[in-house]
């Protein structure tokens, strides 16, 4: 008993100061309140009125449990025997022998004189403080209510942070290694949410013997406690060298000529910018830290991988799992769809250059000709699929372009530049595909009397496989729940390819694939890469609410591992 009134002398003085310093909002639980009142009650008579006042039910802000808002600290040690220090004693509850932390580590932009924000949302406490993470429907259904409606929130206010943002994002297309307008306005939009720790510099180029640009606008942040357990969501953010053709987007067509978002990753950036909104807004429920990817040079750049390389998945705490999205157009909007194991290709691409002999057209014997020797190539390939591959296996090798320098109709040239593309559903056939394109090439031309090299990308991609235990255990309940459709189609693998491969190859991912097909003015079912492409944006707080919820639920199953972990080691 005299331990709990030395606690409520100090809690009064804590409230006074409390008073006079708070200015910013938080509400507390109401289940935390009356179990807090119930830790103070039990065995002393201290008077209820002292825990009905406005510390436990007082909608301005709590200094930070042992911090305070600022740099002073001077001003910080003047005061932690006071307000610190007493707050302490209180900052935890002891319920049925567990210890619940009712404190959290924000990334406070308030001046030095104001306390940090703590954004704490009820639902989203109750959910991180159940014992379980999938028997008890209710609360499942009311956290998703909640994510949807802060997601909605962010397409239907005035300003409407969604389509303005992407919309802005549409106008200043730029290609891979050389976002660096994008990753400005990524960096203002970051700082208007009220984040303003986060990395810059990620995804350098290392090849710029081969690839435009110095690269290094890649940008991380992370959100919640700064502790783990850790859940990565990733956005791609560079562009096409496409010319834009759509239609009815004239308010906000590309303004960079011969550069287009045909990929939608300016509608994947949208998405993750608003989920980090909406994760900002409950920071202070989270237990465990997200770790925000924007990543550039996705089209061929392997950006992911620069960034894998720099340390994104090393950098403490390390992310567990991870996350990503694309656009779909072949699927309805509001559809989500994916698949356990090998969703997307490994893919590499190649250019060969035939020297032959160059002359007059109408003397082709005096020539070694160089098209004739190319247009053999082309068919020989073919036949790597269909005569090297085994009828299980799925592979694909494609020439895309043939150049020959020379425009004239009487000239036989002494050169083809040929370019094209190898897919694969497993790294194994890839490089199977790889060895093979090299040996077809240089025998064909050695028959043909020419020389030829073949060069290959500096890095091809892996495929992208979905974990199938994370996919089977939440991935896939994330993705019905989130649905129109209230359910995750199973869709096949395609022969597209994703450098998100190169997080997925690391640690357990699940990449969705976000229907768009349903958009009508413009329509939005044209095919990736395509110069009318466009993006549905009805379906941007899809992406949103896509994201959020397979952060919590993922940061929810992590935490709950851990705890049994933990057990089964006492």
């Amino acid at each position: 008993q005299l331990i709990v009134m030395i606690l409520g002398s100090l809690l009064s003085r804590t409230i006074a100061t409390t008073t006079r310093t708070t200015t910013a909002p938080l509400l507390i639980p109401r289940s935390t309140t009356m179990r807090l009142q119930q830790v103070f009650l039990v065995g002393a008579s201290v008077p209820y009125s002292l825990l009905s006042c406005s510390f436990f039910h007082t909608t301005q802000a709590l200094p930070m449990f042992g911090t305070r808002g600022g740099n002073n600290k001077e001003e910080d040690d003047e005061n932690n025997n006071t307000t610190s220090s007493s707050v302490q004693l209180a900052a935890a509850e002891v319920l049925d022998g567990k210890t619940i932390k009712i404190s959290k580590s924000t990334t406070s932009t308030s001046s030095n004189d104001d306390p940090p924000v703590v954004n704490v949302v009820p639902i989203v406490d109750d959910f991180f403080h159940s014992d379980n993470d999938n028997d008890d429907t209710d609360l499942l259904v009311s956290l998703q209510t909640e994510v949807k409606k802060r997601s909605q929130e962010l397409h239907e206010q005035e300003n409407n942070f969604l389509i303005q943002t992407r919309r802005t994002l549409h106008k200043i297309p730029e290609l891979m290694y050389q976002e660096k307008e994008t990753s400005a306005y990524i960096q203002t939009k970051l700082k208007e949410l009220g984040i303003t720790s986060y990395t810059t510099g990620w995804a350098k180029n290392i090849h710029e013997d081969t690839m435009d640009g110095v690269g290094g606008y890649g940008i991380v942040a992370d959100i919640g406690t700064g502790q783990p357990p850790c859940v990565l969501l990733r956005a791609d953010m560079d562009a096409l060298p496409i010319q834009e053709r759509t239609e009815h987007v004239e308010d906000f067509q590309s303004t960079h000529p011969g550069r287009m978002h045909a990929c939608g990753h300016d509608g994947h950036t949208t998405m993750l910018l608003g989920a980090t909104a909406v994760l900002k807004q409950m920071e202070g429920s989270l237990k465990g830290t997200v770790r925000i990817m924007f990543q550039p040079a996705e089209e061929g750049g392997a950006g992911a991988k620069r960034m894998r390389e720099e340390g994104i998945l090393r950098k403490e705490p390390k992310p567990q799992v991870a996350f990503g999205i694309h656009v779909w157009p072949m699927i309805p909007s509001g559809s989500i769809a994916s698949r356990p194991g090998p969703l997307l290709a490994a893919c590499d691409r190649f250019q060969v250059l035939i020297h032959g002999v160059g002359g007059h057209a109408a003397m082709p014997h005096l020539t070694i000709d160089p098209i004739v020797t190319a247009s053999s190539v082309v068919m020989n390939l073919q036949t790597l699929v269909s005569r090297n591959l085994s009828p299980l296996e799925s592979g694909v090798v494609s020439v895309t372009a043939m150049e020959s320098g020379s425009d004239a109709f009487n000239v036989i040239p002494h050169s083809v530049t040929m370019r094209g593309t190898i897919r694969a559903l497993s790294t194994e056939t890839l490089l199977n595909l790889k060895d093979r394109v090299e040996t077809m090439v240089l025998n064909t031309v050695e028959l043909y009397g020419c020389n030829a090299t073949v060069e290959w990308s500096p890095d091809y991609y892996p495929p992208t496989v979905n974990d199938p235990t994370l996919f089977e255990e939440l991935s896939k309940d994330v993705g019905a729940m989130v649905s129109d459709e209230k359910v995750l189609r199973d869709i096949e693998p395609t022969m597209g390819a994703e450098d998100f491969s190169f997080v997925a190859e690391s640690i357990p991912s699940t990449f969705f694939l976000l229907g768009q097909g349903s958009g009508t003015n413009p329509p939005t079912n044209y095919g990736l890469h395509h110069p009318h492409f466009a993006l549905d944006e009805s379906i941007l707080p899809k992406g949103v609410e896509l994201h959020v919820t397979a952060a919590l639920r993922a940061l929810k199953k992590l935490g709950l591992q851990e705890t049994a972990g933990k057990e089964e080691t006492q």
